[in-house]
């Protein structure tokens, strides 16, 4: 495994745990040499993500829609940085760089960026895991509303949707695929 996508919020989140569990995660892939694909904004847990992976000498790729660079800043310190006309070419740019997806805490950006990422696998467009990286649950209620489409019938077999809660299970988890 070479990289990372990483979705994540353009925002730091209310409690400073998130930025805490976005720090020591972007850290870890450094030391192990996985370099990291991201929305390229310099703002929130997506600027913590980038500037912890550069301190520790990671590679930190950014992919930045036009729109969003006239309403983020986009981080000017990263090994490199698309820029792309919307949001479709970003979610195609990423995930042709990245070997897997995460999803750390975020809002409705981060949640589209997973799922959609998450049904591409489901419809066989790429074999890469996907997986959310718990914080204190945050992503339970999201657990809960998959269990209820199970339940109810909805589901397609999709491919699982992997979560942990430490560095090392997640990319323990991404590497086997489960």
């Amino acid at each position: 495994m070479q990289r990372i996508a990483i979705y994540c919020g353009a925002r730091s989140g209310n409690d400073p745990k998130y930025a805490k569990a976005a720090e020591q995660l972007a850290h870890y892939l450094a030391q192990q040499g996985i370099g990291i694909v991201y929305g390229g904004s310099n703002s929130g847990l997506m600027g913590i993500i980038a500037d912890t992976a550069l301190a520790a000498g990671g590679e930190v790729i950014g992919v930045i829609p036009d729109a969003l660079h006239k309403r983020e800043i986009a981080h000017s310190g990263l090994s490199t940085l698309h820029h792309v006309a919307g949001m479709h070419e970003r979610k195609a740019l990423m995930a042709e760089l990245a070997d897997a997806f995460v999803a750390l805490p975020g809002g409705i950006g981060t949640l589209d960026e997973l799922i959609e990422i998450w049904c591409w696998a489901g419809m066989g467009a790429h074999s890469k895991p996907c997986a959310c990286y718990e914080v204190d649950n945050y992503w339970q209620p999201l657990f809960d509303l998959l269990s209820h489409v199970q339940q109810e019938g909805f589901a397609h077999g999709e491919r699982q949707l992997l979560r942990a809660s430490t560095p090392e299970q997640l990319l323990a988890s991404l590497q086997g695929g489960h």
